[in-house]
């Protein structure tokens, strides 16, 4: 018993002297390899450096030193508390604070990293004085200072990138050294189409997706690759399909329709419900033909909706839920055709169900999706205000 206490108090010393000290850099020897998991004497305490947490095809014997990153410290009933990695991006940007003495200072902040462990990796830095290059400051006197880091990651390839305010500006930057001719946001859904040359698309890609994937990784947006060949055919191939809609839904000619395409219009809904003074001010327009367009879109919509509303009542979609605010014809159609018909069916879903459901027939933003859920439950809350109902247990009861 005396023996196991005293174990037990070491391992409780160990974790409280560090159980704060994780995000550091530590260096040990390696007392011995169990299984592929190095264990690491650290001087007074010992850490576990697993098999997963090495570089690929890095191996380590009993004696040699090892410098590696604390990212967990845990009290646990058996085995090692303190655990090691070297291939957590943190370890790459903590060896750049080592090697670039205007990072420890501040100078310069490391603002992401993104690795493929063994192979490549990212790192985007920015610098708070004017005078000083981050990317310069990082490389170093004829590659020093980059190649230090290289050595220690077992020859890991790594791009240093500048980081940017501008998400744009950004993804070009970590697509390097690929060329970017043209980016396309989507700042809702946090993805962005990149067109490149067609002789730069297997550079822009990388070897098996990795440059995109670390590009991706590293700024947070999902990165779409197109060539400028793939993006014209696509764009031709969008203005026929909204050209199309328009001459079908607005009985008009190609001059008319093209024109509205030109223009930036997607759908019947904006020309219906567009100020006239912007649709008149389209160059070969007027007054007369923009009321007259006017008219036409919003015939075609009365018609539409007129169509969906018996195809709701058809499918036996309730009023209850026509009533709901934000619940569009087209909409209801789609519930119908999913079997949700009574307001509880639909209260009973939660907000990404319903987007899922209606699926590409309905464009449905999640808040929008979250409120009609909300709106679809009202029913719920409203019988506990009801006078004569039961009043609520006071909080904490």
């Amino acid at each position: 018993m005396i023996v196991q206490r005293v174990r037990d108090a070491e391992r409780q010393r160990q974790f409280n002297e560090y159980k704060d000290r994780v995000g550091e850099i530590v260096n040990g020897l390696v007392k011995r390899v169990e299984f592929g998991n190095v264990i690491v004497d650290l001087g007074r305490a010992e850490a576990i450096l697993r098999r997963d947490e090495l570089l690929p095809r890095e191996s380590f014997r009993q004696g040699e030193r090892v410098r590696a990153y604390i990212y967990d410290v845990r009290q646990e009933v058996r085995g090692p508390q303190i655990f090691l990695s070297r291939t957590h991006p943190q370890f790459m940007a903590k060896l750049f604070a080592q090697e670039v003495p205007e990072i420890y200072d501040g100078i310069i902040e490391i603002r992401a990293v993104a690795r493929d462990p063994g192979s490549r990796a990212k790192i985007a830095v920015i610098s708070n004085d004017s005078g000083i290059d981050p990317v310069g400051a990082c490389v170093g006197m004829r590659g020093s200072r980059v190649q230090a880091v290289v050595a220690e990651l077992q020859g890991e390839k790594i791009d240093i990138i500048p980081w940017s305010q501008d998400p744009a500006t950004f993804v070009v930057n970590a697509l390097a050294p690929a060329e970017v001719a043209k980016v396309v946001m989507d700042e809702e859904q946090r993805r962005i189409e990149v067109v490149v040359p067609d002789d730069q698309l297997s550079l822009a890609i990388g070897r098996r997706g990795q440059n995109v994937r670390l590009a991706s990784q590293l700024t947070g947006w999902d990165i779409d690759i197109l060539t400028e060949a793939e993006e014209s055919e696509r764009r031709q191939e969008e203005f026929r399909t909204r050209s199309r809609m328009f001459i079908d839904a607005l009985d008009v000619d190609d001059v008319i329709a093209h024109l509205l395409v030109t223009e930036g219009f997607t759908s019947v809904e904006e020309v219906a419900f567009v100020p006239l003074a912007e649709l008149a001010g389209i160059e070969g327009f007027d007054e007369d033909v923009a009321g007259e367009l006017q008219q036409r879109a919003r015939a075609f919509l009365e018609e539409q909706n007129a169509k969906l509303e018996a195809r709701r009542k058809e499918l036996g979609v309730s009023d209850e839920i026509a009533a709901l605010a934000g619940v569009t014809p087209a909409l209801l159609a789609a519930l119908g055709e999913k079997g949700v018909k009574a307001l509880d069916d639909l209260a009973d879903l939660a907000g990404d169900e319903l987007i899922e459901m209606v699926g590409a027939a309905v464009k449905l933003e999640p808040d929008a999706a979250n409120a009609i859920i909300m709106a679809a439950r009202a029913h719920w809350f409203a019988d506990e205000t009801q006078p004569g109902a039961a009043p609520a247990a006071p909080a904490g009861e």
